[in-house]
């Protein structure tokens, strides 16, 4: 593979295959002069795209990604699944007696890791304090009756599936997710995707910009009220911009990256970087990446939506890849995603989102595109 350097509106290298993609994104950034974005991917353990654009966003900046972060805890799972620490069909009482509390006593693991146990939100609301607390926000879950049945519907936990599999984590291991993680996968793989940003890089971070309705547009009403409840705000905490949040390093949404850091994480995780094995074999890739749910989200209130093991399956909103590929997008447009079958690896962040939100439609069909090319 040969990189070329990139001079355009477009800066870094990119694999000569690209071209199309690259074009696609000197189209973009030539039309929008107010775009920025991070753009990277890695091809069976190689990286073949290391681009930047734009005002906002330049070659080592970092940024929080929202819910891009919730690729942490599924590659965390997968450690602990590896090597016989986690059992999805185990209940999570068994790890965490307190949790079997208010009708969770029969709670499996794996119910709690795809969004079907019924927490997006504890009783009272949790607030942005709150979550930001390593066994507070867990605690008060623990108390808290199921919005429904576990196990007979799913719906996003938003922020809150951070707060639980970190106390899960805690619990098995004796130690906070974020520092599981630092030692476990991101210190290994030297990428630039963090839980709590280290001080000494603080001049390489930038804000997430918010999404501005086209001409003023705005959404319908939301009439409703789970989805009204989960996500109406956490007080006096903007959970991406907020330095109590991307320095506490909250696993579901104030991770802070680099496209080139979520790319290189994903593609350690799950098929290795330069030569060097994976963290996961074969077989807990396929475990945490095999379909759990799909249908009706009753948090969203959307059709079509899937999960895996913590990560989103492909929908018609996250269409980036193969059956067998996951990932996360992130509320502000950034992305996530890797497909074992094409051994693509891709990481995308950008500075203000299109509307109305989520994974930015232009990444998500560059990824795909990029696993479409057999690199």
């Amino acid at each position: 593979m040969t990189l070329s350097a990139l001079n355009g509106n477009l800066s870094g290298s990119a694999d000569e295959a690209l071209g199309e993609i690259v074009d696609n994104f000197e189209g973009y950034l030539s039309r929008d002069p107010h775009m920025s974005i991070q753009i990277a991917a890695y091809a069976h353990g190689r990286l073949v795209l290391d681009a930047w654009g734009g005002p906002h966003l330049g070659e080592d900046s970092l940024m929080t990604p929202f819910s891009v972060s919730k690729n942490t805890i599924g590659v965390v799972a997968g450690l602990l699944i590896q090597r016989g620490q986690l059992d999805l069909d185990a209940t999570v009482a068994s790890y965490w007696p307190e949790f079997a509390q208010a009708g969770k006593r029969d709670v499996t693991v794996r119910q709690l890791l795809s969004h079907q146990a019924g927490l997006p939100d504890a009783d009272p609301s949790l607030s942005g304090e709150d979550l930001l607390d390593d066994h507070l926000a867990a605690e008060r879950l623990a108390t808290t009756w199921p919005f429904w049945r576990p196990g007979t519907s799913f719906g996003y936990h938003g922020t809150t599936i951070g707060n639980l599999a970190g106390e899960l984590v805690f619990r098995i291991t004796g130690e906070t997710i974020q520092s599981y993680y630092e030692r476990e996968v991101r210190a290994p793989l030297d990428a630039e995707f963090y839980l709590g940003l280290p001080p000494e890089l603080d001049d390489r971070r930038v804000e997430t910009l918010p999404i501005i309705p086209p001409l003023g547009e705005q959404g319908p009403p939301d009439t409703h009220p789970l989805r009204r409840r989960v996500f109406g705000g956490r007080g006096s905490i903007d959970l991406a911009n907020d330095e109590r949040s991307w320095r506490f390093g909250h696993p579901a949404v104030s991770s802070t990256v680099s496209a080139r850091g979520i790319a290189k994480m994903l593609a350690g995780a799950i098929t290795g970087v330069d030569g060097a094995p994976p963290l996961l074999n074969a077989e807990t890739v396929s475990i945490i990446g095999e379909q759990q749910v799909r249908g009706h989200d009753e948090v969203l209130d959307l059709e079509g939506r899937s999960h895996s093991i913590v990560f989103q399956k492909p929908s018609a909103s996250s269409a980036w890849g193969g059956p067998r590929s996951f990932g996360h997008d992130g509320a502000a447009g950034a992305v996530g995603c890797v497909d074992p079958e094409t051994g693509i690896a891709f990481g995308y962040t950008i500075g203000r989102g299109p509307w109305p939100g989520g994974g930015d439609p232009r990444a998500i069909a560059a990824a795909r595109r990029i696993g479409e090319l057999g690199l």
